[in-house]
């Protein structure tokens, strides 16, 4: 599926579960069947792009299609950081960015790729004691977080025009796009945020072959 803007990963498969069960076929002897249904996983609702939906036997294969390998594009903005690393919360520090230039820029991107230790936001899923770190963000508590391993394979800046600089990774699974957009702009000596994101792979699953919420709902019509 195309994850539209605003949207959680949650909803997604929630308009998908009602959608599945009005379907005829799922009608046995005047009773509903009750589908499975999950994601493999979670995009932010201000993330864009392809999410995978397994339902019945498959939810079984979720874990599968969640370690395969990932496809970002996006827009970071130097010079600001929000509490969240991305749109949701308004900016909370300003930096100076008079010394970035666009090799630096460049420099910086490569100095990414390969294995090394990245913290999730806080505004995450991670639990912690079993409670998720964002709600516990959200209730005034300031939760540790420990890094975790991942691998950037490719970072590569497809655009610079300051403040906004686009980018395309490829990542492992575990990978916080918005942890990236922080640690970004702190190589730089200054700040950054994520201002757009979209998946636009997991393993050989692409974007363009996605369906929309629309054209899902057409086709069990």
């Amino acid at each position: 599926m195309n994850k539209p803007l605003t949207w959680t990963s949650f909803q997604v498969v929630n308009k998908l579960k009602w959608l599945i069960k009005q379907h005829p076929s799922l009608i046995v002897e005047g009773q509903k069947i009750k589908p499975k249904i999950g994601h493999a996983g979670t995009l932010d609702p201000l993330a864009t792009g392809l999410l995978i939906i397994c339902t019945g036997k498959k939810t079984k294969e979720i874990e599968q299609y969640q370690a395969r390998e990932k496809e970002y594009t996006g827009t970071f903005y130097i010079g600001a950081t929000t509490p969240c690393f991305d749109l949701e919360k308004e900016i909370d520090v300003r930096y100076p960015t008079e010394h970035i230039t666009k090799e630096l820029i460049l420099q910086t991107a490569k100095s990414f790729e390969g294995i090394q230790q990245q913290t999730p936001p806080i505004y995450s899923a991670v639990r912690i004691n079993g409670k998720r770190a964002y709600d516990l963000a959200r209730s005034g508590e300031e939760p540790e977080i420990k890094a975790r391993e991942v691998e950037l394979k490719e970072v590569e800046i497809t655009r610079i025009e300051l403040p906004y600089v686009d980018f395309r990774v490829v990542c492992s699974k575990g990978t916080y796009i918005r942890s990236l957009a922080r640690d970004f702009g702190l190589a730089l000596n200054s700040g950054a945020h994520l201002t757009a994101l979209c998946r636009t792979r997991i393993g050989e699953f692409r974007l363009e072959d996605a369906s929309t919420i629309e054209g899902f709902q057409s086709q069990v019509q």
